[in-house]
C-alpha cells in the first residue's frame, strides 16, 4: 500500500496549486460576470443590437468554459482523494491502475489551466488565422508546407477546435504553395502565436530518385481573428487593390468554382490577403478584409507602433533568415525549437499534432523573458 501513501501525499501537495489557480483565473469575478451576462441575456432588449448580443454570448460561453474546467478539476481532486482513502482503508490494491491514470489526468488538467493563465495578451483569447507559405525549392518545399498544414489541423482536432479553409494554392506537383485557415476556439491565438516563423525540414526526399538528403523551408504566419468593428480601423478604399478570380485549390468539393475568390492588396504596406472558400464574393471579401485588419493589428502590436498608419515598407512576408524550429527526419529523428531549446525525438507524434510541449515551453519562456531571439 506504499504506492497509495505516496500518491496521496503527492496529491495533497497539489491542493495549494489548485487553490492558487482559482485566484489566478479570478474565479469569483468570473462568476459575478457570468451572472451579469445572464441577466443581460434575459432582458427583452437584448437582441435589439445583434452584434452586441453575439459578443455577450461569446464571452458568456468563454467564461462558462473557464468556470467548468476549474470546477471539474476540483471534483477530480476530491474524487481521487476519496478513492485513495477507501483503498487504504480496505487495503484494496486492485484500483491502483485507475488511481494512477486519474492522477495523470488531474495533473494534465492542472498544468493546462495554469498555462492558460499566462495568456494575458489583448487578443490571446481570439480565434487564430494561420497562413502557410512554401519556401524556395519547388516541390520539396511545397510538400513540406502541406505537412505543416496537416500538423496544425491535427493539433486543432486534438484540442476540440474547429478549423476552416480560407484560401489554398496547390503546389506544382505535390503539396501547396500557400494556404490560409481559420482555427476557432478559446485561446487559439494565445497558444498558436508561438508558431509564427520559419520551419526547417531535413529528410531523405521522396521526390529524389537518388535518395539524397534535402533541407526544405516553409513559413507560418499566425494572426488573431479581429473584427474591425471591435477596433475601428479606417482603411481607405484608395489604399486597396481588389482582384477577383476563380477559386481553385484543395479538393473539389471544398471550393466554389465561380469567379468569387477575392485577393486584396494593401498598397501602403504591400500586404496581400486572399479568401476563396466562402459561398459568395461578398463573403470572401468580408473575410479577406478581416484577415487584412488582423494582419495590420498584428504588425502594429509586434512593432510597438502607435497607430496603423505608422506601418512602413514592404510587409509582404516573414523574413526567411532564421528558423524557429527544425524537424530532422534523417540521419536521426529530432524536432528542436531554437528559441526555447525544447526538443522531442518523436517526430511522428509531432507531425500528428503533438505540439503542446513546444507551445508550453514558449509561453513559459516568454513570461519569464527567457526567449532566445531568432
Amino acid at each position: 500500500m506504499l504506492q497509495f501513501e505516496e500518491l496521496r501525499l503527492e496529491l495533497v501537495n497539489l491542493k495549494p496549486q489548485i487553490d492558487d489557480l482559482a485566484e489566478a483565473i479570478g474565479l469569483n469575478a468570473l462568476r459575478n460576470k457570468l451572472e451579469e451576462f445572464e441577466q443581460k441575456a434575459a432582458s427583452p432588449e437584448f437582441w435589439n443590437d445583434l452584434e452586441s448580443s453575439q459578443a455577450v454570448l461569446q464571452q458568456t460561453s468563454q467564461i462558462k468554459t473557464k468556470i467548468s474546467d476549474y470546477e471539474s478539476l476540483t471534483v477530480m481532486y476530491d474524487d481521487l482523494l476519496t478513492l485513495i482513502d477507501l483503498a487504504l482503508e480496505e487495503k484494496d490494491e486492485s484500483v491502483l491502475a485507475e488511481v494512477k491514470e486519474s492522477f495523470e489526468k488531474l495533473k494534465e488538467s492542472l498544468d493546462s489551466q495554469k498555462l492558460a493563465t499566462l495568456l494575458k495578451g489583448e487578443y490571446d483569447a481570439n480565434n487564430a488565422i494561420l497562413t502557410f507559405h512554401a519556401g524556395a525549392g519547388g516541390t520539396e518545399a511545397q510538400d513540406w508546407a502541406q505537412m505543416l498544414y496537416r500538423m496544425y489541423t491535427k493539433w486543432a482536432e486534438r484540442h476540440g477546435f474547429k478549423y476552416k479553409l480560407l484560401d489554398y494554392l496547390d503546389g506544382d506537383e505535390a503539396g501547396l504553395k500557400s494556404a490560409s485557415i481559420l482555427i476557432e476556439g478559446v485561446n487559439a491565438y494565445g497558444y498558436l502565436k508561438s508558431e509564427t516563423g520559419v520551419h526547417r525540414l531535413v529528410r531523405i526526399s521522396p521526390f529524389d530518385s537518388s535518395g539524397r538528403r534535402h533541407t526544405s523551408f516553409a513559413s507560418l504566419e499566425v494572426m488573431p481573428e479581429i473584427d474591425n468593428s471591435d477596433i475601428n480601423i479606417v482603411i481607405k478604399d484608395e489604399d486597396l487593390k481588389v482582384d477577383t478570380y476563380r477559386s481553385s485549390g484543395a479538393g473539389g468539393q471544398h471550393v466554389n468554382k465561380t469567379e468569387s475568390a477575392i485577393r486584396i492588396t494593401h498598397l501602403p504596406t504591400g500586404i496581400i490577403v486572399a479568401c476563396q472558400n466562402e459561398r459568395s464574393q461578398h463573403q470572401n471579401r468580408e473575410m479577406a478584409m478581416k484577415m487584412l485588419v488582423s494582419k495590420l493589428v498584428e504588425i502594429k502590436e509586434r512593432e510597438h507602433l502607435d497607430k496603423i498608419e505608422d506601418i512602413k515598407g514592404d510587409q509582404k512576408e516573414i523574413a526567411w533568415g532564421s528558423q524557429i524550429r527544425s524537424y530532422v527526419f534523417m540521419p536521426y529523428t529530432l524536432v528542436k525549437d531554437h528559441r526555447t531549446g525544447f526538443e522531442s525525438g518523436n517526430v511522428q507524434a509531432v507531425m500528428d499534432g503533438d505540439l503542446d510541449g513546444f507551445i508550453n515551453a514558449y509561453l513559459k519562456a516568454l513570461s519569464l523573458g527567457e526567449l532566445n531571439k531568432q
